[in-house]
């Protein structure tokens, strides 16, 4: 057996180069972080829980500030749960796995290495029963990344610390304090693993797509990146259904996070705008990588879960999303985030 289709410490090693340094968080100002945060996790939580009345199964929330290698290593081991199935079942009957296995890696440590530059906070919401719960169910905030944002745009840390905690904490409450959206998720994830599947043919088909839309001027990574380009129909149907979830938690999450936050963060429309345009901004590699990557379709989709949001409580009122949470057959799909007429005719008020 090997160690499945990763070699994982290689794209440890290369996410750790990508990723760099932040000499801010060797600083005096790094205590401040595990400060700051220890006490504003549970307010975070606690402002929360009187905006949505989800109350998490999980028990209190647990902060961890880390550097980006931590970042990487705890998405790594979010990774290895996810893809046990996969890891299970593989061995060393291919003798090009391990070049296979290598290729993997630097594309994963690439992807992972330029994220951990970029990602200010997380919820780790896969869990495995047989593991420690000291190492799951935690919010990580990254400080180096924290440090350099507050810097560059001379923001008032424990104002902003705040900000982000309400956001993470907000995706807390959905995951632990909607009995089926966690189990719904994995679903849909470990769905689309079973469908991955090497196939010439539509890797062609995607290659020729990618040709004509590009003489059509077309954008061909608009609606999700590479993975969209060369998913089969199947795939499509499975990343438009966690295209809508996701699309709805993040636009959930930045209601929340602006509705709890008022009273509290008075500098919050300010952190709303300039994170707004920072994540439209990206130029170069960066630019590249968002397009690959289909982070910028996930940014207008979570736009779209914002506007969506706004759609039915004009209609229904100012809690219409509790509906939602009520079974997962109300989950929106991504074409009825588009269109909240659909699923208000789908969905009809209890």
């Amino acid at each position: 057996m090997t160690d499945g289709p990763v070699d994982w410490e290689l794209a440890k090693r290369i996410a750790a180069r990508v990723a760099g340094d932040e000499p801010l968080s060797r600083s005096y100002l790094g205590d401040s972080l595990h400060r700051d945060f220890s006490e504003f996790t549970p307010l975070a939580e606690e402002l929360v829980g009187v905006e949505t009345k989800l109350i998490s199964s999980e028990g209190s929330a647990r902060a961890q500030v880390i550097d980006r290698e931590g970042w990487i290593d705890a998405n790594i081991r979010s990774f290895r749960r996810l893809l046990r199935p996969v890891l299970a079942e593989s061995s060393d009957s291919n003798p090009t796995s391990g070049i296979a296995r290598k290729i993997a890696a630097a594309e994963l440590g690439t992807v992972l290495g330029w994220m951990s530059r970029r990602v200010l906070g997380q919820y780790d919401l896969l869990l495995a029963e047989d593991e420690d719960r000291d190492e799951q169910d935690l919010v990580y905030y990254v400080g180096p990344n924290i440090l350099a944002i507050e810097k560059k745009f001379a923001f008032d840390p424990k104002q902003f610390r705040l900000w982000l905690a309400l956001h993470e904490l907000t995706h807390r409450s959905q995951f632990t304090g909607v009995p089926w959206l966690r189990p719904r998720f994995l679903e849909l994830v470990n769905q689309m693993l079973d469908e991955v599947e090497p196939d010439p043919d539509r890797l062609k088909q995607g290659l020729q797509d990618f040709v004509q839309m590009k003489r059509d001027g077309e954008d061909p990574l608009a609606d999700g990146g590479v993975a969209q380009l060369f998913a089969s129909e199947r795939q499509k149907e499975l990343l438009d259904s966690v295209g809508g979830m996701m699309s709805l938690v993040e636009g959930h999450g930045d209601v929340t996070m602006s509705r709890a936050a008022a009273g509290h963060v008075p500098h919050a429309p300010r952190f709303h705008r300039v994170m707004q345009e920072r994540r439209n901004s990206a130029t170069g590699v960066s630019r590249i990588m968002q397009k690959l990557m289909g982070l910028e379709a996930k940014l207008a989709q979570y736009q779209a879960g914002e506007d969506f949001i706004a759609a039915i409580e004009s209609q229904r009122g100012d809690r219409a999303v509790d509906l939602i949470w009520q079974d997962p057959e109300h989950l929106p799909s991504m074409a009825e985030i588009r269109n909240p007429t659909a699923w208000m005719e789908r969905v009809p008020v209890a």
